[in-house]
Order: C-alpha cells, then structure tokens, then sequence
C-alpha cells in the first residue's frame, strides 16, 4: 500500500507500508530497472540513514529500504522484537515485494537479522553486504564490555525498563549530543535535519521497543547464531564494507561465512558509512553486486 511519508523524503522516493507477521513494515523503494537491492539499517538509525546512498543506488538497480519491526514508521505493538522475529519479517517483505531475490545489505546491530535471513532463506537472497556490523558469538558481545572499550548504550538498552527511564523525552539529546556525534568522523555528514527526523521516530511511544529487542537479542543469541553458521551455513557471496571500526566486520564475516568473502574498508569514515561517505560505499556496493549480476 502506498502512503504519505510521515517524516522526511527524498524526491524520487515512494513510500510504502505493508502488513506482515502480525505488524506492519514501512518501506521505501526506488529506481525501475536492474536487479534489487534491500537495505537494512542500524542503530540509531531508520531507512533515512540510506538517504544519501538510495538516489546512487537506484540509478541501475531497484532499491527498497525498510524500518525494521520497532523502528521508524513501523508498527511498534507489544510483540516479540529479536533478530529472528525481525528476519522473518523479511523474509515475508520480499514475498510481497515480488522482486524475486535481492541482493541484502545491513548494517550494524541488523547484523544478526541479516544473517539469519541470508541462512534460513537463501532463496531470498542474491548476496549479503555488511556494513560496520558484527554476529554475537563471533565477537560483537565484546562491544558492550565497557571495560575493553565497549559501548556503555548497548547496556542499557538491554536493561528492562531502562531506555524508558532514561532515554523517553531525551531521544534528540541522546543522538545528537551523544550518539551520531562520538561515532562519526566526516564533519557536517548528519545534519540537524538528519537528527530531527531520526529523533521524531525514537520519540514516539514505545519507540525504543525495536532496539532493545536486537540488544537483548544479541546478549542471548551467540551459541544459535554459530551453529547456523556451521548448519545450513552462510552460503551467498558476502561483502564485509568496514568503515570506523576497522577490519571488525570483515574478520566477523571471515569466520561466519562458508567461504571466503569480499572486503573493503572505507578510511577516514566513521560508523555511519551510508551518511558519512554515500558515493565511496555506493561505489563498493555496485562494483560488488554488478560483478554477481554479471555471472
């Protein structure tokens, strides 16, 4: 169903809403040709982390880019929010999107979505693309242990109870005095507009209710994310893009992968690659996804 963004948009964008696995899913989708692309963000993020990178994208390829279940303009119901939650709704989104298969790229803490959907339904799935991401159980907890340099947020989003005590009417705060600005490195890459939209969408009721379900996820979810690495196996070519945390994701990949991948690493780039340096990354993706279209 078509409908009227809500928030921020792009021209030559259309939006979207469409009803799967007992919610419904905002997406947003460009470009008439080429084979399709579906981008998945992050934290703290919404398809609006993609609006520099989608125009790029959509010159050759059809590009679709959704909130995930708790995120953005998608529904935010009381409801199960992990990462298998959140891969079957993908799974169900490409069905109704009768694109056939797409090429997938997530980013972040979507990490753990991604990859469930590229191993449980790799008829879905052309290649995966990861951008400055990680897997529970090959590394990522190490990202919330503070005292080896972790991030003290991952905490308390898994906490119960706590991003509603101390994030709720404190989302612009949050990400514009904390978040967006301590993980990138391009100045003037997220704008205040960026931060309002972002915010407008954290804001709502509930509107922390996806990301503290992909924490508390990724606390849990280590020992199962392996023993789908080693059965059925990540199968579909993959691209680790690294940006601000180095060779992070392509040494997560390398090892959840059934063979070798493709890497690139973005320099001079903080966290948020897809804001921070919109042509670098359309370029890696392209050049990636062309080459599989190719044989």
């Amino acid at each position: 169903m078509d409908v009227t963004p809500t928030g921020s948009t792009v021209p030559g964008i259309t939006h979207h809403r469409v009803e799967v696995n007992g919610t419904h899913l905002h997406y947003v989708a460009a470009g008439t040709s080429g084979s399709p692309i579906l981008l998945v963000h992050g934290f703290p993020e919404t398809w609006w982390a993609f609006r520099k990178l989608i125009p790029l994208l959509a010159a050759s390829h059809r590009v679709f880019a959704v909130d995930l279940r708790g995120f953005g303009d998608s529904g935010n119901e009381p409801g199960k929010y992990d990462s298998a939650t959140s891969a079957e709704d993908l799974h169900l989104l490409i069905g109704q999107l009768d694109a056939g298969p797409v090429h997938l790229t997530g980013q972040d803490i979507s990490g753990a979505t991604v990859f469930r959907l590229a191993v449980t339904h790799p008829e879905d799935v052309l290649s995966l693309t990861a951008i400055e991401t990680g897997l529970a159980g090959f590394g990522l907890e190490i990202r919330a242990d503070v005292t080896r340099g972790g991030a003290w947020h991952i905490g308390v989003l898994a906490a119960p109870g706590i991003p509603e005590m101390l994030l709720a009417g404190r989302e612009r705060e949050f990400l514009g005095q904390y978040a967006f600005p301590s993980m990138t490195a391009v100045p003037g890459a997220v704008t205040d507009a960026d931060i309002d939209d972002f915010a407008r969408t954290y804001s709502r009721q509930d509107g922390w209710r996806g990301a503290t379900g992909l924490y508390r996820s990724m606390l849990r979810e280590g020992p199962e994310l392996k023993a789908l690495a080693e059965s059925p196996g990540l199968t579909v070519p993959v691209l680790a893009v690294g940006a601000g945390g180095g060779p992070f994701t392509a040494g997560t990949m390398s090892q959840a992968a059934s063979s070798t991948i493709s890497s690139i690493q973005l320099h001079g780039v903080g966290h948020y690659a897809a804001m921070e340096a919109p042509e670098e990354l359309a370029k890696a993706v392209l050049g990636f996804v062309d080459g599989i279209d190719a044989t």
